[in-house]
C-alpha cells in the first residue's frame, strides 16, 4: 500500500507514457490534420456499415464491381480509340512483407495460446481473473452495441480523452489526488474491519475447541 504511485506524481509526461511517437502525436492531436481525418473517415465507415445497412462483404463487393467495371471500359476504350490504357502499376506483394507478416502473426498466435495454455493448468491465477473479467466485460458491451459502433465509440475514445487529459491535466490530477486519499481511507477502514472480525472469529473458534 505504501509503494502506490499517486496520480500526481507520475514520473513521465502524458507523452512520453503514449510512447512519444507518430502515435502519441495523433492521439494528443500534435498533428491535428490526423486525428480530424481518422475521425470523418471513421464516421463515414460507420454510416456506410451501421446507417445504410451495409456490410464489409457486401461493400467490397460493390467497390470492386465498380472499380474493375470503370477499368474494362477504360481500357476497350483506349484500344477502340487508339489510346493509352488505364495506367495501372505492378500489383505483387513481396516475399519481405509477406515474411515480416507471418513472423508477427507467429508470434501473436503463439502468445494468446501461451495464455490459454497457463490458464488451462492453472498456473496463473491472477492471469485468468484478469481474462475472465476483460471477457466479461466484452460480453456485456457486445451485448448492449454492435461491432461498428463499439469500433467507432473506441476510437472516439481513444482520440479523446488523453487529449482532454493532457488539457486539463492539473484539474484532473487534483481531483484524482483526492479519490486516492479517500480510497487509501476506506482501504484503511476496511483493513480494521476485516482484522476485527478476524480477531473476533479466532477467539470463537479457540472458545469452542477448548469446550469440546
Amino acid at each position: 500500500m505504501g509503494s502506490s504511485i499517486r496520480p500526481s506524481e507520475r514520473p513521465k509526461s502524458l507523452h512520453e507514457l503514449l510512447g512519444g511517437g507518430v502515435v502519441a502525436d495523433v492521439m494528443l492531436w500534435r498533428r491535428r490534420n490526423v486525428p480530424i481525418k481518422i475521425l470523418l473517415g471513421s464516421l463515414a465507415a460507420w454510416w456506410v456499415f451501421e446507417v445504410s445497412g451495409y456490410t464489409v462483404l457486401s461493400l467490397l463487393s460493390n467497390v470492386l464491381l465498380l472499380l474493375i467495371s470503370i477499368l474494362f471500359v477504360w481500357a476497350k476504350a483506349a484500344w477502340i480509340l487508339n489510346r493509352p490504357p488505364p495506367p495501372m502499376p505492378v500489383m505483387r506483394i513481396s516475399e519481405e512483407v509477406i515474411n515480416e507478416v507471418a513472423l508477427h502473426m507467429h508470434s501473436i498466435v503463439n502468445m494468446v495460446l501461451s495464455i490459454f495454455h497457463n490458464i488451462a493448468l492453472g498456473k496463473d491465477t491472477e492471469l485468468f481473473y484478469g481474462v475472465a473479467v476483460y471477457l466479461w466485460l466484452i460480453s456485456i458491451i457486445g451485448s448492449l452495441t454492435d461491432f461498428p459502433t463499439l469500433c467507432y465509440i473506441s476510437l472516439v475514445t481513444v482520440l479523446s480523452v488523453p487529449a482532454l487529459y493532457e488539457k486539463y491535466e492539473d484539474c484532473i490530477d487534483k481531483y484524482l489526488d483526492l479519490a486516492y486519499t479517500e480510497l487509501l481511507m476506506y482501504e484503511r477502514v476496511y483493513e480494521r474491519v476485516c482484522f476485527q472480525w478476524y480477531n473476533k472469529a479466532k477467539r470463537l473458534i479457540m472458545e469452542i475447541t477448548k469446550e469440546s
